[in-house]
């Protein structure tokens, strides 16, 4: 650089480089990554034995927030990428998933009231999915997310059992008490037998091994745990529930009939 000649704008002549400027040595890195054409650097790391991946990226953004005050921000690439986007797709596809059960047991049921009865047993179901995972040492995954949208048709039919057989009781003139204490009885084995069978069919997830097993498990365990839980707490939480509810709401035939005796009535008052 110190050979190199310019030329001067008052004179014309030519002048070593040297005579107008000072070159220093120092270090530096040799390329300078960018994201979002912001500075970058790549922070990779091996997890830990017994460390799962979302609690290396809590500790990373505990790091970012309590000693660095939040000042640079943090992209995910790779396998941290995919985690936090699955994560908040499976979110969305949960509440969307619950939301649809709902709509449509309020068009089966003809009341919006009654799927809440049904529905009261997920969040039940959902915390056997997390208790089995705590007992057999596994981990809120993707595998086990999947596990708990799952979760949502399993545990609904054992009270969509309850209420629909309460309801036709109803339709032939029980009252809310009579009918679902006998939908509660007969439905207890039919029940018991779907809970069962579901529960015995997740045992070879919870018992795989080899290649994999690790995601089988984690679907299996949360099957296995949220069933069962949810059968037996359905027998007591649906009926209960219904019960408070009943006095609210009616049967469609119930409805129907009511219907037609005032467009009766209002054809007689009419002629």
């Amino acid at each position: 650089l110190e050979q190199i000649y310019v030329r001067s704008s008052t004179t014309g002549e030519l002048v070593p480089l040297a005579n107008l400027v000072k070159i220093h040595e120092f270090a530096d890195s040799a390329t300078r990554n960018r994201y979002d054409r912001l500075r970058a650097i790549t922070i990779s790391a091996n997890l830990a034995e017994d460390y799962t991946l979302g609690e290396a990226l809590d500790f990373l953004r505990g790091i970012v927030r309590d000693r660095l005050d939040n000042r640079p921000g943090i992209a995910y690439a790779g396998q941290s990428r995919e985690f936090v986007e699955s994560s908040a797709a499976l979110l969305f596809t949960f509440l969307i998933s619950l939301l649809l059960v709902y709509l449509v047991l309020a068009a089966q049921f003809e009341s919006f009231l009654q799927p809440i009865v049904i529905l009261l047993t997920v969040p039940l179901a959902v915390f056997g999915g997390l208790l089995g995972l705590h007992l057999g040492g596994a981990t809120i995954n993707i595998y086990s997310q999947v596990g708990m949208v799952i979760l949502i048709g399993l545990a609904a039919k054992n009270g969509i059992l309850i209420v629909e057989f309460a309801n036709q009781l109803r339709d032939e003139g029980a009252t809310w008490r009579d009918a679902i204490l006998d939908a509660s009885v007969v439905r207890l084995r039919p029940i018991l037998m779907t809970g069962l069978s579901t529960s015995l069919g997740a045992l070879p997830l919870v018992l795989a091994s080899g290649a994999g097993a690790e995601g089988r498990v984690a679907i299996g365990l949360v099957v296995l745990f949220g069933v069962t839980i949810a059968t037996f707490t359905t027998l007591l939480v649906v009926p209960g529930t219904y019960g408070l509810v009943a006095r609210f709401t009616g049967s469609p035939k119930q409805r129907e009939q009511r219907l037609e005796s005032e467009l009766e009535a209002g054809l007689a008052r009419a002629g």
